[in-house]
This record gives C-alpha cells, sequence and structure tokens, in this order.
C-alpha cells in the first residue's frame, strides 16, 4: 500500500515524462546512455510528439510525389498562415488537457470576442486597439466563469464547456444577427496573416529565435548545476539547435524567394509566423521552467498528491481555464484576420480540431503528459492533411473523415501507451 508519504513526493517530484521541467536531462552522461535511455522511454510506451513527427514526414512524401504544387513557395506560406489560428487554439487547450481537464466552449469564445471586436472596430467605433484590448478581456472573463464552476464548485468541465459552446452562439447571433458579417477594418490585424516581413527580418528572427533558445538552455544547464542535478552531454543540446537552425533556414529561404505573380511579387516570411513562435516560446517557458508548470503537470498526474504537497489546485485549474480562453482569442484574431471577416458561425466548428490537434500532437486527454510543442506539431499534421487533399480535388467531406481517423488513431496510440505504463485508463 502507498503511504502518505510516498504520495506526496510523487507529487512534489513529478516523473520524467510528466514535467518537461524536470526531465532528467543529464541522467545520461555520454551520448550512448542518452539515445540508450530514449530507446528505453519509448519501448515503456513515452513516445511523446514521434509518431506525430513520423506522420507528418510522410505526408509531406506522400503529397510532394501526389502534387507537384505542394512543396512549392506559395503553398508551403498558404500552409503555414492556414495552420496559425489551430496552432494557437490547440495551444491554448494544452493547457486544460494536461490537467485532464477540456473547454469544448474555446472556439465559440473566439467567436463572440471576434464579433465585439470586429463589430465595434467599424467605422465611428473603437479604436482597433481599444476594441482588441476588450476582447481579450471577455475571452479572460470567460474563462474564470468556466473556471470557477470547475475548479470551485465541482462542476465537470465537459458539462460547463458544452453549455457555453451552446449559450455563446446565441451570443454571437444577438451581437452580428442572424446572416450578419463585419468586415475586418482594420489594417494592422488584416497584415497579421496577409502581409510579409522584409527578407532581412526573416533571417532576423531566426537569429534571435536561435539565441533565446541557446541562452534558456545554457541557463537550464547552470541552474542544474547550481543545484547538483546532473548535466546531460552538451553535444546534444548543440546537436537539437544545428537542426532546429538548418530547419529554419530552410523555410526562411524557401519562403523569401518569390511566389507572387507577374503582376504583383510577393516574398519575405508571413508576419503570422513570428507571432505564432512567440507564443511557443513564452507558453512552452511557462510550462517547462516555472512553478506554475511543474503544478500543473502535478495535478493533471495525480490531483490528490498534489493537493496532499501543498499545491492549491482550485486557483491552478481556475488560472488555466483562464490562459486557455485568452489564448483562444488570440486564435481568434489570427482566424478572423486570415477569412477578412466575422460572422455568426466563427469558431463554432474550429474548437473540436484544436483538441485534435493537441492530442494528435501527443498531448494525452488523460492529463499529465504532453507539452505545448505537441499542439503545433498535432496543428500541422492537420493542416497538412487537409492542405494536401485539397490539392489533390478530395471533398470536404473526406478530407474531415480523414482527420477523424487520425485523432482516433493517436487516441488510441495514448491509450495503449498509458496500459503500457501501468497506468489506469
Amino acid at each position: 500500500m502507498t503511504t502518505e508519504s510516498e504520495t506526496t513526493a510523487a507529487a512534489e517530484a513529478p516523473r520524467a515524462s510528466d514535467a518537461p521541467s524536470l526531465l532528467g536531462k543529464g541522467i545520461e552522461h555520454g551520448i550512448g546512455d542518452h539515445f540508450r535511455a530514449y530507446i528505453s522511454r519509448l519501448r515503456g510506451g513515452e513516445m511523446g510528439a514521434l509518431p506525430a513527427v513520423g506522420g507528418l514526414i510522410v505526408l509531406f512524401i506522400i503529397f510532394a510525389f501526389a502534387n507537384d504544387k505542394f512543396l512549392t513557395e506559395r503553398n508551403i506560406a498558404n500552409l503555414l498562415t492556414q495552420a496559425a489560428p489551430l496552432v494557437v487554439l490547440g495551444m491554448a487547450l494544452v493547457f486544460v488537457l494536461l490537467l485532464g481537464e477540456i473547454d469544448l466552449s474555446a472556439g465559440v469564445t473566439f467567436g463572440v470576442a471576434m464579433a465585439v471586436f470586429v463589430k465595434y472596430t467599424q467605422p465611428g467605433g473603437l479604436s482597433w486597439p481599444v476594441a482588441l484590448v476588450l476582447a481579450l478581456a471577455i475571452g479572460l472573463a470567460i474563462g474564470a466563469f468556466i473556471g470557477f464552476f470547475v475548479a470551485k464548485i465541482g462542476v465537470p468541465s465537459f458539462v460547463v464547456s458544452l453549455g457555453l459552446f451552446l449559450g455563446l452562439q446565441g451570443v454571437i447571433l444577438m451581437i452580428i444577427g442572424q446572416g450578419g458579417t463585419y468586415r475586418v477594418i482594420p489594417e494592422p490585424i488584416k497584415a497579421i496573416q496577409n502581409s510579409n516581413m522584409p527578407l532581412w527580418a526573416g533571417w532576423a528572427m531566426l537569429a534571435i529565435a536561435l539565441v533565446l533558445l541557446l541562452g534558456v538552455a545554457l541557463w537550464d544547464r547552470a541552474r542544474r548545476a547550481s543545484s547538483g542535478a546532473p548535466n546531460g552531454p552538451i553535444s546534444i543540446m548543440l546537436a537539437k539547435l544545428i537542426g532546429i537552425a538548418i530547419l529554419g533556414a530552410v523555410v526562411v529561404f524557401v519562403l523569401n524567394q518569390d511566389r507572387g505573380t507577374e503582376a504583383r511579387a510577393l516574398s519575405g516570411v508571413p508576419i503570422v509566423v513570428p507571432v505564432v513562435l512567440v507564443l511557443v516560446m513564452v507558453g512552452t517557458f511557462l510550462l517547462d521552467r516555472t512553478k506554475y508548470g511543474r503544478y500543473i503537470y502535478a495535478i493533471g498526474g495525480n490531483k490528490e498528491a498534489a493537493r496532499r504537497a501543498g499545491i492549491n489546485v482550485t486557483m491552478i485549474k481556475w488560472t488555466a481555464f483562464m490562459i486557455c480562453s485568452t489564448l483562444a482569442v488570440v486564435a481568434g484574431v489570427l482566424y478572423v484576420s486570415r477569412v477578412g471577416s466575422a460572422d455568426a458561425s466563427t469558431g463554432r466548428d474550429i474548437v473540436l480540431s484544436g483538441v485534435a490537434a493537441a492530442v494528435v500532437g501527443g498531448v494525452s486527454l488523460f492529463g499529465g503528459r504532453g507539452r505545448l510543442l505537441h499542439a503545433l506539431v498535432g496543428a500541422l499534421v492537420i493542416a497538412v492533411i487537409e492542405n494536401g487533399l485539397g490539392l489533390l480535388g478530395f471533398s470536404a467531406g473526406a478530407t474531415l473523415a480523414v482527420s477523424g481517423g487520425v485523432l482516433v488513431l493517436a487516441a488510441t496510440v495514448d491509450a495503449l501507451a498509458r496500459r503500457r505504463n501501468g497506468e489506469v485508463t
């Protein structure tokens, strides 16, 4: 029988697979040891984003051979802008999925916020920065509402968010009106998804990102050394940075090529790319390198053990829903920037795709396992499926069927992995 002290210790020291900030980096003293430990984790069912990354590579190869337009500069840029709202929405949902909760209302939350934003930025209305703050405040308030009922009252998140999913659609109708549509007026908002950075800015973005990643990695190693924890081979860290640098350089080089027409030149990295990268880096730091992130993983792994360890479970859950809804509004900004308008259906159909993005990427529906980057990978998988099948002339129905099958497969892999680890599903 597990004693209370053992349970408390489990909450204070989550498993390596459950808390990326305590990943056990450095437990293996050489590259060989590091590799063998990784293979051991794979055999134990801790696959992380590996299936999604493998699937992404396979999809790229298949669609590249099936259609010669898939790997063109224009389509790569279109793929990134198409995936951006889904990436951010998937990241938003990671915060609640890690707790073993769900928010089915995230899509219509940004629908309400964007209805307010677009309506009140019409000529004669509010300035767009004021309207944007108002939209974010709406997201924060809705998240606080959900968090109150889930964390304080104990109502299942599925029930609360489903109720809001239905109710907020009515709110959107009251704001916009049946059949009403409002165009996005503010040029800075439209530019996010429809304009590109100067050619030099793409390389500057890559350099800044690499410097930040190197700084965080060195800070992490210094922190581990000062606490007496072993550090892993520095060659592993450098290899990861070199891999990111090569991949980033290829993407920037491709996007800097002219992909316009005879009438209009078009080149450069889309503005939405650095926006999403900033959100990914900040969110990853929050979950991987702070106590708040460790607490989320601990609660998702074992809520009662986390409570006994002194973690304020109620407040962590409450704030996680607030972060989720607020970040969902940011996804809404990217969405309306791309489509150019908001109507009564805005956000209604995307939320399940957001959940799918996180799960396909490797985030567990049962809580306690997954990373923010997994949502990015999963969103890219779904976007590639939609984009590739669209180029091949498949119907929307076929695209939905394939995406649904991928989601079921990802959830099955997660359930089997947990069973292999001896966890109850």
